[in-house]
């Protein structure tokens, strides 16, 4: 995914304004990755036996895939571009990312898919933190 991600990158006919390309590249792609991952995480705590004591980490997986999703559209967007904004949202991403890594980090030892879930976001938080980082 990366590859279209960074294609795209290369394709805006304006100057992104110093944004490192293989940062954003790599915050869009993770973001993506894990509101799917997210989303998929949600569902199959949905078919759990033990579905009750999964209800935080359901509904923290789609808050995350929400958070991630929205994260990743709006970095896909370069025109009249405001760093305020952007560094918000992905705030908040990182944010959303670190509660899911952790609560499906509770049930890591029972249910691989909140591991594999755990992992991703913490793909993301990293990515969210790296992107920040580099708009100074």
């Amino acid at each position: 995914m990366t590859d279209h991600v960074t294609s795209m990158l290369k394709t805006y006919p304006k100057d992104l304004g110093g944004v490192d390309k293989e940062k954003l590249a790599a915050c869009i792609a993770a973001c993506f990755e894990c509101a799917q991952t997210c989303t998929a995480c949600a569902d199959a705590c949905l078919s759990e036996d033990m579905v009750a004591e999964l209800a935080k980490c359901i509904r923290t997986n789609l808050d995350c895939a929400d958070i991630c999703a929205t994260t990743g559209k709006i970095l896909s967007r370069h025109t009249r571009y405001d760093a305020n904004l952007t560094r918000t949202v992905l705030e908040a991403c990182r944010t959303a990312c670190q509660a899911c890594a952790d609560e499906c980090n509770k049930h890591a030892d029972m249910h691989e898919h909140c591991r594999i879930c755990a992992e991703a976001c913490r793909r993301c938080e990293q990515a969210c933190a790296d992107l920040i980082a580099s708009l100074g």
